[in-house]
């Protein structure tokens, strides 16, 4: 999707393996001088459950993300990162996920299929014995948790040429840890990690240290003018600005008259070829006096802050506003269907949005 969620996944939410995948500029300081600033990690162990193991690690762990992000250690900001790992994990390092060894062999009898592999191939290969001395066939029947299928996968494909043939180099889990972050997106923003990483980012993100680091990270660290933390947990399952380029696109849709899927992607980052929202503010490229290539330019932006400030962004809400004759709205609940073998529900984006948001605003009332 987003170029920093190539990464992402519609579901940060139940972030499993592609086998199948708050709010106001949080990244300034509190600015209020005659307020003291909130001690995180007394916020985090006051308004967690009592039932939650290690509650000093979990609020030792959310300090030093603030305090390395260089957060504003609001009781809102505190409040939205326990949402997420509440609604992610329920306070777990490790999450258990029922059946997930049924959902790993399905997943290899997939790709072995779509290699025209026959599958009792791949099951005699999987009989070899692994690095830790079990068959990688007994440990898929006994795996209950993400970051032990990393570690099966990553051995797999290490030590089995059947691995390499079947997944080259790319581990199928994408998302892992307490928040259920991105592996992808943790790769691409290690800098300030304030502890010393022995093995992978991948493995760091399995550990509750990490999947909150990084899962906060995702979170909070970017700058946003949201008028709500609502868009912010959209924007955590659908990647960074999807509420508010689900808005744009929205524009877009009422100035061009073409329909679009208001799924916060404006453009494709996989390659320069023009998607359909592209095409449709093509349609546009006369009104907006803009060439074909400075659309597009400005549509890369998609992924930051300053796409606001383009004069694509502004021409088409001008146009888009002039023709409903009233203004429009510059954030929106992405329209994302949740896909993934876990989910039996017709699960949503806004779903897992307002979910979080609930959980946000009981911790607030919290005293």
């Amino acid at each position: 999707m987003k170029s920093q969620q190539n990464i992402v996944r519609p579901l940060a939410l139940l972030g499993l393996l592609v086998l199948a995948g708050c709010s106001t500029k949080t990244t300034a300081p509190v600015t209020h001088s005659d307020q003291k600033p909130l001690d995180v990690a007394s916020v985090v162990k006051q308004k967690m459950p009592a039932s939650v193991k290690d509650r000093n690690g979990w609020a030792s762990d959310i300090a030093t993300a603030f305090a390395s992000q260089k957060l504003a250690p609001s009781e809102e900001n505190i409040c939205s990162v326990l949402a997420v790992a509440a609604q992610e994990s329920t306070y777990q390092d490790d999450p258990q996920v029922p059946g997930l060894g049924k959902i790993a062999w399905q997943e290899i009898d997939r790709r072995a299929g779509n290699m025209h592999i026959p599958a009792f191939l791949v099951h005699t290969a999987l009989l070899i014995k692994s690095p830790n001395g079990q068959s990688y066939s007994e440990r898929l029947d006994k795996v209950t948790s993400e970051k032990q299928l990393s570690a099966i996968f990553d051995d797999f494909i290490n030590m089995v040429p059947m691995g390499q043939t079947l997944f080259g180099n790319l581990n199928p889990v994408h998302t892992g840890g307490p928040m259920q972050v991105s592996i992808a997106f943790a790769e691409q923003h290690t800098r300030g990690y304030p502890w010393k990483m022995e093995g992978t980012v991948r493995q760091e993100v399995f550990s509750r240290r990490g999947g909150i680091w990084f899962g906060t990270y995702h979170l909070l660290n970017y700058p946003v003018n949201y008028t709500q933390p609502l868009y912010r947990f959209a924007d955590f399952n659908a990647g960074w600005y999807a509420s508010r380029n689900a808005a744009f696109q929205s524009a877009v849709a009422k100035a061009s008259g073409v329909k679009l899927a208001l799924d916060g992607d404006v453009v494709r980052y996989d390659t320069d070829e023009p998607g359909k929202t592209e095409l449709a503010v093509r349609k546009l490229a006369g009104k907006l006096d803009m060439s074909n290539s400075e659309i597009h330019r400005a549509l890369k932006q998609g992924d930051s802050l300053a796409f606001e400030k383009t004069a694509l962004y502004q021409g088409v809400y001008r146009l888009a506003e002039a023709k409903a004759g009233k203004s429009l709205p510059r954030e929106m609940l992405p329209g994302i269907t949740l896909e993934s073998p876990k989910i039996t529900r017709n699960l949503t984006t806004a779903w897992f949005a307002k979910r979080v948001d609930e959980r946000r605003a009981a911790c607030m009332k919290q005293r």
